[in-house]
């Protein structure tokens, strides 16, 4: 039976959420704990593979790359090895923030860092479109993000 989370555990995930740079003093003052007790907690969130990695946040505009950009693409084949082989060649893609697996009339729906139209044109002309993998793809300007999350923690 997995490990089931206490309310001091959720009080933990939704801080660390929120900053993950948060002191070990500030987390605990901020989940009525003292910093050992919240310090165990954490490991044992770690441990237990709830907390999977800690990470950056980069802005992408002050990177060069402002633009998001949404992409659909279609393959030729839908065979399992040719899948996964695609599948592999777009994670090495730099520009390419996500990558989802999905139903519909679309195989894969990327979500990719440009600049501009040009960026995105140049994208596809020189990345995406040299792929013998891709029958078609479809795309999209993200105009605002109204909310970025990296999880979902359900209430209790």
């Amino acid at each position: 039976m997995p490990y089931q989370l206490d309310q001091t555990d959720r009080r933990i995930l939704s801080v660390l959420l929120e900053n993950a740079r948060i002191s070990n003093s500030e987390l605990a003052e901020r989940v009525n704990l003292s910093p050992s007790p919240c310090w165990q907690r954490v490991r044992k969130l770690e441990e237990r593979g709830y907390i999977k990695k800690y990470t950056a946040v980069l802005d992408q505009a002050l990177l060069g790359m402002p633009d998001t950009a949404l992409v659909e693409i279609r393959l030729q084949q839908h065979d399992s090895t040719s899948f996964e082989e695609f599948g592999a060649k777009l994670s090495k893609l730099p520009e390419v923030l996500e990558i989802f697996a999905k139903t519909g009339e679309f195989e894969f729906f990327l979500k990719v860092a440009v600049n501009g139209t040009a960026g995105l044109d140049e994208f596809i002309q020189r990345k995406l479109h040299p792929l013998p993998e891709i029958r078609e793809t479809r795309s999209n300007f993200v105009l605002r993000n109204l909310k970025e999350t990296r999880a979902y923690l359900p209430e209790m």
